[in-house]
């Protein structure tokens, strides 16, 4: 039977090179990232489903359901899409409070509500829910607090929605720094361009989809 996948922020970085390699291997996938410019072209050449929207918006969400519902259902639910927050970083002591209340909204509880959205098909599917992490989560990096805050929030809803959902598997994965926009963004194109690549994580992701370990955290490498 083929397997279905939503990957969100697909359109770019680690989401697109997962988007990649889960295509090769015939998944059928749903794909969602804001600009509809970057995340059609990239749909088109894997055979996916292009959803644009921004996923912390309901309606969009609602969207999202339906093109699973029209699928037949959800086997994997990737949430990659992530916000970086205000730049450059700030102390938490300058951090604006109305910026960092959209980066949870993003980083946290949109994740939280697409689970919340599949999780019966994913139940009876036995599937499995990627939550991509950061170790600015379990690490303190000056700058970084705004960011790593909406991830250690992830990283704990993971951890007890892993409790609480023994039929589906619950990774959390830190892929470390990775050549991406966002990182660019942070620290600079020069020092992002050292980074490895998303598409060296991949392998990590793939076995955790393959080999099926149990629910928990995981860093790459």
């Amino acid at each position: 039977m083929t397997k279905t996948a939503l990957i969100t922020g697909a359109s770019r970085g680690l989401g697109l090179a997962l988007a990649r390699s889960l295509a090769s291997d015939g998944w059928r996938l749903i794909l969602t990232a804001r600009g509809a410019d970057a995340l059609e072209p990239v749909a088109d050449r894997l055979g996916a489903v292009a959803l644009a929207g921004d996923v912390t918006d309901p309606a969009h969400r609602d969207r999202l359901a339906r093109a699973v519902r029209d699928h037949g259902g959800l086997d994997l639910l990737v949430n990659n899409a992530s916000g970086l927050g205000a730049v450059p970083l700030p102390p938490l002591a300058g951090y604006p409070l109305d910026t960092l209340e959209d980066l949870f909204r993003t980083n946290v509880l949109a994740p939280l509500a697409l689970v919340q959205a599949f999780l019966p098909g994913l139940r009876e599917r036995r599937g499995a829910v990627v939550n991509i992490s950061s170790d600015a989560a379990v690490e303190a990096y000056e700058g970084w607090g705004g960011y790593g805050s909406t991830k250690a929030a992830l990283e704990q809803l993971s951890n007890v929605l892993a409790v609480e959902e023994p039929r589906v598997a619950v990774w959390w994965v830190d892929p470390g720094e990775m050549n991406t926009a966002m990182l660019a963004d942070a620290v600079g194109a020069e020092d992002a361009a050292a980074a490895p690549g998303p598409e060296t994580v991949v392998p990590t992701l793939r076995r955790l989809i393959e080999e099926r370990p149990a629910s928990g955290r995981v860093s790459h490498p």
